[in-house]
């Protein structure tokens, strides 16, 4: 598993739907550079069961990603047309209909594995036909980039395990202080507490007050 916290995130141009309904070919990051920060997350499939708590838990989240000036983009092996069929059901239905931020139509797959969240092997037999150990869908990969396109942190989970919207906030909360503010954001620290100087002194000053 390849880490890409300090690196350029790598670029992309896939098909997107955007605003629950619009196809818009050619979607990039690139329009957010020196804009906004992202935050980049991939889910294995439409029509699932896991999935469809997380597009909902970040859309509850969407205003307080916008105020702090973080664009929330998702992406899935499935096609565009998938990802509009599945914005078309309700939460009942088990549908995802009322989210908004972007969904990537990563369909050749190019994008998760140069994330490296891409589950599975391929490869070519003795015949020199192409083999999949698996099927090849994208982990629960989560990155978190900086208006300059830095990636500055990111996690993966396993299929089965979702993710945690209020940590990705909190995250982008200790990105923001350091960035305003530069001091280093110690451990469990969250938006409004204190953070601390990089230094011996400033280490001692802190465990000492907690």
């Amino acid at each position: 598993m390849s880490v890409l916290v300090g690196k350029k995130a790598p670029h992309f141009e896939a098909t997107a739907v955007i605003n629950g309904e619009e196809i818009e070919e050619n979607f990039s990051l690139e329009q957010f550079i020196g804009k906004k920060h992202v935050l980049l997350f991939f889910y294995p499939k439409d029509f699932t069961f896991v999935c469809p708590t997380e597009l909902h838990a970040f859309q509850s989240k969407l205003d307080a990603f916008a105020e702090r000036g973080v664009e929330v983009v998702a992406v899935s092996t499935d096609t565009e047309q998938s990802h509009w069929g599945w914005l078309q059901l309700s939460k009942e239905e088990g549908g995802i209909k009322g989210i908004t931020y972007p969904l990537v139509a990563d369909t050749n797959k190019t994008i998760a594995h140069n994330f490296d969240v891409l589950t599975g092997d391929y490869y070519y037999d003795e015949d020199g036909m192409l083999r999949a150990d698996s099927e090849l869908v994208a982990y629960r990969g989560l990155f978190l980039i900086d208006r300059e396109g830095i990636v500055r942190h990111q996690v993966v989970n396993d299929l089965p395990l979702g993710r945690n919207v209020e940590e990705a906030l909190r995250m982008v909360d200790a990105l923001q202080f350091f960035e305003e503010k530069g001091e280093v954001c110690p451990a469990n620290w969250e938006k409004g507490k204190s953070g601390m100087q990089a230094t011996h002194s400033g280490v001692a000053e802190y465990l000492a007050a907690n």
